[in-house]
């Protein structure tokens, strides 16, 4: 049995609410173990059997039936995301900045946003790649902001990514 998280994209904002307890029942009620949610922004560590890409559909088919929304996730091993969380490669103690882990479950998109990094200013959008993440470490307050935050919000990646605080990935760790 692997220990999966479940980061859920668009989960509590935007009008699509799911209670944390109602989120742990569903991953239960697909015959998941050791289901915790964290936090209310669509985080979920379990332990199952299965491929990858069997385990992500199933679970995005369940949320979509269950909650009536376009379900997305990025589903990693905890192991994946530890060695994310490792690798930050900025400060991630400086309160001036906000520390961004980007997943993309798409090799492709990935790339078109790493691709873009050496065309930002890195005093506003510092940005490196990481074990199968982009990091990000906007300066507080301008997330909605900068080019590349303008980048990441287009709908075209909608389905492939997914960023978390690394405050929240510790969090998700714990």
């Amino acid at each position: 049995m692997d220990d999966w998280v479940a980061l859920l994209r668009g989960v509590n904002v935007g009008g699509i609410t799911i209670r944390s307890a109602d989120l742990a029942a569903e991953f239960t009620a697909l015959g998941f173990d050791r289901v915790r949610t964290v936090l209310a922004s669509g985080n979920v560590t379990f332990a199952a059997t299965g491929e990858r890409a069997d385990l992500k559909a199933t679970i995005e088919s369940a949320l979509r039936r269950r909650f009536g929304y376009e379900a997305w996730i990025i589903l990693a091993l905890r192991s994946e995301v530890v060695a994310a969380v490792t690798a930050f490669p900025f400060d991630a103690d400086d309160p001036a900045r906000q520390p961004w882990v980007i997943f993309c479950s798409d090799d492709t998109v990935m790339r078109l946003l790493l691709e873009a990094g050496p065309g930002l200013d890195p005093a506003v959008d510092p940005v490196a790649p990481g074990p199968g993440v982009v990091y990000w470490n906007p300066v507080k307050g301008t997330t909605g902001e900068t080019p590349f935050a303008k980048l990441i919000a287009r709908s075209r990646f909608r389905a492939t990514t997914t960023n978390r605080n690394l405050r929240t990935l510790r969090k998700i760790l714990a």
